[in-house]
């Protein structure tokens, strides 16, 4: 008779476990990315009930307590530098290397009409909460806990883990992190689409008749996603899964895409430093040729291809040397250039902590400024780095397309220089995702 009981009451938990999390009602875009984000959906949405739940109220905690401590420490210092140096932007705004990093493209460009992000890590479905088990909803909660743990931390997704853990539960990809961004900057996403690129450029939407079968063949998957902040213009959301190196590009049409969007301000933190090699000669050429604007850390195109007939060049922060997984791309132009260089007061990129980050400013001059005009922030005595050095020789080894995205893995070293060798959770547990309670 005991035994009776004990496996009807095993079977009556594994029927809660497994049953649906509300129902088969889609939830609206918004209501998912609140929920996912940590913040309570529509009180009409089918989510609403699920977020009652002991599991996501703790969820909601622990992304409140990260995100205010995050925006206290860097993000809001990130708002003051831009409504301070980058103002007014462009319509559009390229973020190469950015895995779903949505989080610095709108807190240095808010104003952006269109963001192009790009990187390796898939895209991923769109979630349908509704039609998963509770159990299920939790572990995908437990997931973004983890995978936002490095970002949150240190500024950057290291690449290898963010493709292992994007790629984990029923719900995976990249838009549940595009999501959790959007709506703790304050975000209304009003919809959200699969898209891809062909080959001449030409966007393939969801409303083109051969569209899932163009977009599977396509070399550069997205998803578009449409939202608001607050009472402002509707603003367009691109993340692109596509390799940026000199073959990729060659063939995706992704570069041609973003031509069609006109002058941008573009950004790069973070990106192992592959626009140093010669692998990635056409991504860099165009981020030169095309944007207005470029900010970027020392990872990003190095100081030697830029005009000094053509830009205009501030620095701020500390430039130092880069790690020692990096060879062969310190610049002692660099040194120079930074040598009176404007304070930054938050820390960002590989050198993350206040003090030790570096950011160079470089925004296009109008034809006919004067001399005067040209990098009037170099106060060494010399003449622009950039007028003199020629461009960097590439690496010996060329980096193959398939290798680029592993280009971070010795940063688990450095992170244990700093006390812990979980390159996930960064160099301390400050931000480690909450324990999951027994089953």
């Amino acid at each position: 008779m005991l035994k009776l009981i004990a496996a009807t009451l095993f079977a009556a938990v594994l029927a809660l476990v497994a049953a649906p999390a509300r129902s088969a009602e889609p939830a609206a875009p918004n209501d998912t990315a609140r929920f996912l984000a940590g913040l309570p959906p529509d009180a009409q949405s089918p989510l609403a009930a699920l977020a009652k739940s002991p599991e996501w109220t703790q969820h909601a905690r622990f992304f409140d307590s990260i995100f205010a401590r995050e925006d206290a420490t860097t993000l809001s210092k990130v708002r003051a530098f831009a409504k301070e140096h980058l103002t007014p932007g462009h319509d559009s705004m390229l973020y190469m290397f950015s895995g779903p990093d949505f989080l610095y493209a709108t807190s240095f460009f808010p104003s952006a009409k269109t963001y192009v992000l790009a990187g390796l890590e898939p895209v991923g479905p769109i979630p349908q909460l509704t039609e998963l088990s509770r159990g299920a909803v939790d572990a995908t909660l437990h997931n973004l806990e983890g995978s936002l743990g490095t970002i949150l931390n240190l500024s950057f997704f290291i690449t290898k883990n963010m493709r292992t853990q994007l790629s984990m539960g029923p719900v995976y990809g990249t838009i549940p992190v595009l999501y959790v961004f959007l709506a703790r900057t304050g975000k209304t996403v009003h919809d959200i689409a699969l898209v891809g690129v062909d080959a001449q450029g030409n966007l393939i939407a969801p409303d083109d008749p051969d569209a899932k079968q163009k977009i599977a063949a396509s070399a550069a998957k997205g998803v578009r996603i449409t939202f608001t902040d607050g009472s402002g213009p509707l603003q367009t959301l691109y993340y692109f899964s596509t390799d940026l190196s000199d073959g990729g590009v060659r063939r995706s049409g992704f570069l041609e895409f973003c031509e069609k969007l006109g002058p941008a301000d573009s950004f790069i933190k973070s990106a192992s430093y592959l626009l140093h090699s010669g692998g990635f000669t056409r991504t860099r050429a165009f981020l030169i040729d095309r944007s207005e604007t470029l900010l970027e850390d020392d990872s990003g195109v190095p100081l030697a291809y830029f005009d000094a007939k053509k830009w205009k060049l501030q620095p701020f922060g500390h430039y130092s040397a880069p790690l020692g997984i990096f060879p062969g791309t310190y610049q002692p132009r660099m040194a120079e250039l930074f040598h009176n260089a404007a304070p930054l007061n938050f820390g960002i990129g590989y050198a993350w902590r206040a003090g030790g980050s570096s950011l160079l400013l470089a925004q296009r001059l109008v034809a006919g400024s004067s001399d005067a005009d040209v990098n009037q922030s170099l106060t060494t005595g010399s003449d622009n780095p950039s007028a003199t050095a020629e461009p960097p020789k590439p690496h010996r080894k060329r980096p193959r397309t398939a290798e680029y995205p592993q280009r971070t893995d010795g940063l688990r070293g450095f992170f244990s220089v700093f006390g812990s060798s979980d390159s996930a959770n960064g160099p301390s547990n400050a931000y480690a995702p909450r324990a999951r309670p027994p089953k």
